[in-house]
């Protein structure tokens, strides 16, 4: 679901992920047609990101 928001609304992606200020930056960069592509592959980078570091943070948990 992140995935779709991430494609239409890159800017919603960061606040659903906790990054507040990094949404704002991306509401920014997206209101320029021109920068509707970066905003979009950013997002959709920072949500591959955020589900590695959860996966990492689930593995480390079960280990200890």
């Amino acid at each position: 679901m992140r995935l779709i928001i991430a494609l239409i609304l890159p800017w919603l992606t960061f606040f659903t992920i906790g990054r507040p200020f990094a949404g704002i930056i991306c509401l920014i960069l997206q209101l320029t047609v021109i920068g509707w592509l970066p905003a979009t592959i950013w997002a959709v980078y920072a949500l591959g990101q955020y589900k590695t570091d959860k996966k990492i943070a689930r593995a480390l948990q079960q280990r200890a």
